[in-house]
This record gives structure tokens, sequence and C-alpha cells, in this order.
């Protein structure tokens, strides 16, 4: 990436720790999962967890305190900031470090000078970028709709929400948990942590101190720290001692860039396996993939039969939270759609209680109202039975 900064990891290895093979870094940047504590699991949850995807973004424009707001205010049980850095070594809440389809940089002329083409993840970007940004420049921008021709009624909010600090997202949590008179968590992902830690602006420093404290930093606290990387993960665990609940996130194709980088083949469907999600175990305390890895489509767009990937992350004691549910029909496989419009609302609440009756611990939605009332007809359905 240009930069004279030790990588995060170097090419992984596979080692034996216990009665499980875990994928770590190879000697250099060696883990032993050996040394670490034994993933300690809480209890069977009553109920699935509806986690507010980037918050309410169905109503509100993306990784906004108004967003995050609006989301535990609609029963969601924890909300979701994705974590990139400032200049100044911030962490800041945003989907991606270039900004220029989520705020309104572009009209900024004074940070005309700061548009870049970067390489992030492989991937050849031009826009602005938070690194390029101190904390205190990137508050005098305002958030926007992403998805505008999708969402228009979440414009007539565009330009009138900052870009929060994670500091503030935490503070949001404590002060929700006291007016709601409820548990609120927070689930946050780490973005691009290999390309972070490449240019001298690590996640993991920032995140594990904040994260402790906030008090945190325990395995019966309501965080859940996520991340596409399975280095940053081994990292939080071993090199910051975080003891947090983690969680690998995975996807239908592609591999982790930290190993797709050193040259390591394996790919994410090499780790849910049921042998890679063993092998996960030992350093992860669940798994939040793609939802068509759980039901994929069929070569006619609709729904097809679901895989073995939950029953095998139960196997292997890990929980299992999906991503992505959403209600336009854009999003939809066909058999739940509702008309032609794309951006119409489809049969979601139906799609929902499809998925939540494989056995999955939670789901990731971009309108918490409408998974609340799936798991609500999810366990009315399952206590009559």
């Amino acid at each position: 990436m240009g930069s004279t900064h030790e990588p995060i990891c170097r090419k992984p290895s596979r080692r034996e720790c216990g009665q499980c093979a875990v994928w770590l870094p190879a000697p250099g940047r060696a883990v032993s999962v050996g040394s670490l504590a034994p993933v300690r699991r809480n209890p069977a949850a009553v109920a699935p967890l509806i986690i507010g995807h980037r918050g309410a973004p169905g109503y509100r424009p993306e990784h906004t305190l108004a967003s995050y707001d609006l989301a535990a205010r609609m029963g969601a049980d924890f909300i979701e900031p994705d974590l990139v850095s400032t200049r100044d070594h911030v962490l800041v809440a945003r989907h991606e470090n270039e900004i220029s389809g989520t705020t309104d940089v572009a009209a900024h002329p004074e940070f005309a000078g700061r548009r870049a083409t970067k390489v992030i993840d492989g991937n050849t970007m031009a826009g602005w970028f938070t690194e390029d940004f101190t904390l205190a420049e990137l508050k005098t921008l305002r958030a926007t709709e992403r998805l505008p021709t999708v969402r228009q009624a979440s414009t007539l909010y565009d330009g009138r929400f900052e870009i929060p600090t994670f500091a503030e997202v935490l503070a949001l949590r404590q002060r929700l948990a006291r007016e709601l008179h409820r548990v609120i968590g927070v689930y946050p992902e780490t973005k691009h942590p290999t390309y972070f830690r490449s240019i001298g602006l690590d996640l993991e420093t920032p995140l594990a101190h904040q994260v402790r404290a906030a008090g945190l930093d325990t395995v019966t606290a309501p965080i859940f720290i996520q991340s596409f990387e399975l280095t940053n993960l081994v990292d939080l665990r071993q090199h910051f001692g975080v003891s947090s609940r983690l969680v690998f996130l995975t996807s239908a194709g592609g591999a982790p860039y930290d190993l797709a980088s050193t040259g390591d083949p394996t790919t994410y469907a090499d780790l849910t396996t049921a042998e890679g999600l063993h092998s996960l175990s030992g350093i992860v305390h669940g798994i939040g993939p793609e939802k068509d890895e759980i039901i994929p489509r069929g070569a006619d767009g609709t729904l097809a039969q679901p895989t073995t990937l939950v029953a095998d992350a139960h196997s292997a004691g890990l929980k299992v939270h999906p991503y992505t549910f959403r209600a336009e029909n854009t999003f939809l496989s066909l058999d739940y759609r509702v008309g032609t419009d794309p951006r119409a609302h489809g049969r979601v609440i139906d799609e929902q209680v499809r998925f939540l009756r494989t056995g999955i611990d939670g789901l990731f939605t971009d309108q918490a109202d409408i998974g609340v009332i799936a798991r609500a007809e999810f366990l009315s359905a399952l206590a009559a039975a």
C-alpha cells in the first residue's frame, strides 16, 4: 500500500489448538491460540436479536446519531456502527472510508484538493477519504442518503446530521438504555483494518481503549465486535486482550483481505465449512454470514432450500447473525416481491420469518421495526406449535 509500516499479518498457517485447527498468522507475527483464554459463550438467548444495521437506514441517512436513535426506539436490541479512522486517529462511523456517497463533501470547495484515487483492499477507488481529514474537518460535513433513488424519503434529512464519532455512539447507547429502560447493545465493525494498519492508523488501539473505557470489555457486556478479516479479530483477542464477544463476517464469495493479500488461498467458503467453523470457534463467538449463505436463491430467483450453515455453526458453538434484511423489492428474492416497483416494500416480514425458522440467533436489518414484528410472529408461532 506504499507504506513503510509492518502489515497486519503474514501468510497464515494452520496450527493445532486442543482438538481444533485454527487459522493463524505464520511466524513473524505468530499467534498461538493455545495462549488465548478459552472462548466463553453465553447461554442461548430466548429471542433472536434484532440488530439495527447502520442504525435505521430505511428511514434516515445511515451511520448518524439520528439513525441509531431511531433504530433503538423501534425496538432494535443492538445498533451497528461501521468504524473508520480520521487523520488524527479518531474512530468515526461511516460504511466506507470513501465518503463522497454518504456526505456533502463534494459541495465543499475548501476540500476540492483532497479528492484522491487510492487502492483499498485491492480495489481502486476515487473520492474523499476519512483518513485525509481531521475530526474537526469531518465535523463540518453533513450526512446524505446513500441510496437516494431507492429511499427518496430519507433524502429529506440530507444535510441535517453530522458524522458521529464512536465515542458519541457509545454515549448515545448509554443514554438510550437509561431512557428506554432496557439494555441497548452496540455492534461495531472494523472496516478495512489491514489498510488502516498499513497507513499507521490501526483501528484496534482506539477501539480496545474505548470499549474498555465504556465498561464493555467483558464476555457478558452488550457488545459484539465484528470484522471481515480474521487476523484483526485474533489481534484484538491476543495482542489487545479484548474479552468482548467477537464475530467473523463472511460473504457468499471471495476471501478475507488479510489472507488474500498475502497469497493465502483460504476463502470465506473454506472458513464456513463444518471444519472451518470448528477452527473459528477457538477465536470468535459467532459468525455474520451473508443471508444467501443460509438460504440461497435458486436459478429462478426465488429462495431455495436452506444450507447446513446454521446447524454447522451451532455444532461448533457459534452464534449466527446474518445480514442484511431490507424491505424494498430490489433487495428481495422474486417470491417475496410485491408489484414491479423496485422501491416498493415486499413481503419482508414473511421473508424474515422464513429465515428465523432456520434457527438463526439474530439478524441485521435496515428497518428495525419490521424485524421486531417478524420476530414476534416467529416466536408466537413457535409457542403455539
